[in-house]
């Protein structure tokens, strides 16, 4: 996919998805995108993984468009893996390929907080054969556990797992400002 390919596939899902971004201009966007290549790229590697990004909101604060992975289920591409690298690293048989913020880190994006998780599922209806690794507080990973989320029952719940844990319906979903 060429950087002209995932500018026209962003426009369309843009202009097909407008109650996501009711404010948001899509003139002004594409202009970021071509000013910010590494953050294009970033967009590209969610894109490829099936997270099919699209604007959600703007951040008053830093005056940034907030792209998110609007998939309807977990992007297939980052699914089958654990929570970060430190439990990656614990598990000693039967290893995943990667980890959630280990994959983030490399694709140059966030993985969502429950807070965004919560937002996105206001945007419409996902993961609802999936669940999403979602941002773990300290307390929590410290003591090896981690949370997802997923929506079952027409509600957003949020569980713990082991972040070492690993399943073929989980994976996680990403943010990037711009």
């Amino acid at each position: 996919m060429t950087e002209k390919e995932l500018i026209v596939a962003l426009k369309e899902r843009f202009e097909k998805n407008m109650n996501r971004h009711k404010e948001s201009k899509w003139d002004e966007i594409q202009k970021k995108l071509e000013e910010n290549p590494k953050k294009l790229a970033s967009l590209k590697k969610m894109e490829l993984s099936g997270g099919e990004p699209d604007v959600v909101g703007y951040d008053d604060s830093t005056e940034e468009h907030v792209f998110v992975d609007c998939s309807k289920e977990s992007p297939k591409g980052r699914r089958s893996i654990c929570y970060d690298p430190e439990a990656l690293e614990a598990r000693k048989e039967n290893k995943p390929k990667n980890s959630a913020i280990g994959m983030a880190n490399q694709m140059g994006i966030d993985i969502l907080t429950e807070e965004e998780y919560r937002n996105l599922q206001k945007l419409g209806i996902f993961d609802t054969k999936t669940s999403s690794w979602v941002k773990t507080p300290a307390n929590i990973r410290k003591l090896g556990g981690a949370l997802f989320c997923d929506r079952r029952y027409d509600t957003v719940f949020v569980y713990h797992n082991s972040a070492e844990s690993y399943y073929g319906a989980r994976g996680f979903r990403g943010l990037i400002k711009l």
